[in-house]
């Protein structure tokens, strides 16, 4: 009965969108701070240029949430854009209820079969239909520093867990807030899924967060991933709560922080503030000891069905726009991530993103790169929900690392 109800919808979308829709294209998306929309200007730039007007739809809200909301209302009203900014399961799921369409046309013309990595592949062709055009991949598990906050204390920038939890009251002493974080649950998911790589190691992380293995999540493993991320809540500020992950960003950006632990969209805002990597800050992945890993993400922009052959035609110029190789070289530079393409000029890419691509090149290879959680690839939006709502209380209260683990299990297995 959902899919037929959201059929009849948007058929009533098709009627009604006709008398505007024609060489034009709407993109809802939550990418709202500096370096982000200066990433999707790129984009922008080369559909206007092709003679597509652009109809920017952003939806305030870093994690997506509101923007998934707003998306589920449009859809309900039968009106939903022409493309959206989505993550993992997520596109998965609205090519299952039948909403979204293809440019398949597009993508056999271009060869994205050929220059996509079948991780990237795997959240955009769904049964055999690309029903997305991937922007870029982001690595999650990194830690981004102040150069500046470093050489105040005379620090090296840690390898270990007890190096990086070691340099806390350093920092405070130097009048330094230690760890720059916004207190908002989808950053604290992404937090904790690189504690669990960093703490557990790749084979950890896809047997919990992948596999979703109850034993696994109120392990003792599981344990010490709390009691590190209990480490990091006595590093942050008092005011954290609610802060958006961008100001969080400024913190270390103009000094007032020391690190951050955040996807490298964050590298966007230095990018953005006009800093340069290596220079003014660090970017290094979070302490491992296990064995090693990289948490990629994959950022896309999801086509709704058209309702003509005008509306069709707009929609398939922003998808060979985003899959321009220039485009992919000048939105990650702005973005802060690396380019879907395996075929893109990496060289013209700073010292970040090339370490980023020759580390995500390694672990595709020797099987230790693992989907992100917290982006609905690993699991779908159920049960990452009930995951985050134990994980942010967690970080939020004075819960034991042993009584986390137990909820976690309970929460994920309530959920599947």
């Amino acid at each position: 009965m959902k899919r037929i109800a959201n059929i009849a919808a948007l058929t009533l979308w098709f009627s009604s969108a006709q008398a505007f829709a024609e060489n034009s294209v709407e993109v809802m998306h939550f990418w709202t701070s500096g370096g982000e929309a200066a990433a999707l200007g790129v984009i922008k730039d080369k559909v206007t240029l092709a003679g597509v007007d652009w109809q920017d739809a952003p939806v305030a809200g870093g994690g997506g949430d509101q923007a998934k909301t707003a998306l589920q209302a449009r859809i309900a009203a039968g009106n939903p854009p022409a493309a959206m900014l989505m993550l993992g399961q997520n596109i998965v799921d609205w090519a299952n209820e039948g909403l979204l369409g293809d440019v398949n046309a597009v993508a056999e013309a271009e060869g994205w079969d050929n220059v996509l990595p079948q991780a990237v592949q795997g959240f955009n062709k769904i049964n055999g239909a690309y029903v997305a055009a991937p922007t870029n991949v982001h690595r999650t598990d990194m830690i981004w520093a102040s150069r500046a906050a470093f050489e105040k204390i005379g620090a090296e920038f840690p390898t270990t867990w007890d190096e990086f939890n070691a340099l806390a009251p350093r920092f405070v002493e130097a009048g330094i807030v230690p760890v720059a974080h916004g207190g908002q649950a989808w950053q604290e998911a992404y937090m904790f899924e690189a504690v669990v790589l960093g703490v557990g190691g790749a084979d950890f992380y896809r047997t919990a967060l992948v596999d979703l293995n109850l034993e696994a999540l109120r392990s003792e493993t599981m344990q010490s991933v709390f009691a590190q991320m209990a480490e990091i809540r006595g590093m942050v500020d008092e005011d954290f709560s609610g802060r958006d992950w961008n100001l969080a960003t400024a913190m270390v950006i103009n000094g007032e922080a020391a690190m951050q632990i955040m996807g490298d969209w964050a590298k966007g805002e230095f990018t953005n503030a006009g800093q340069t990597a290596g220079e003014d800050f660090a970017c290094t992945p979070v302490p491992k000891t296990g064995d090693g890993g990289f948490v990629y993400l994959v950022n896309s922009l999801s086509f709704f069905a058209q309702p003509d052959a005008d509306a069709a035609s707009a929609q398939a110029t922003l998808a060979s726009a985003i899959m321009d190789p220039e485009v992919q070289v000048a939105f990650n530079q702005a973005k802060g991530a690396i380019p879907a393409r395996t075929d893109a000029d990496f060289s013209a890419l700073d010292a970040c993103a090339q370490a980023t691509a020759a580390d995500f090149s390694a672990s595709d290879t020797d099987g230790t790169a693992v989907p992100t959680f917290a982006g609905t690839h690993a699991a779908g939006a159920s049960v990452v929900g009930a995951a985050t709502d134990v994980i942010t209380e967690f970080f939020n209260t004075d819960m034991t690392p042993e009584d986390a683990a137990e909820q976690l299990a309970e929460a994920v297995e309530l959920a599947l």
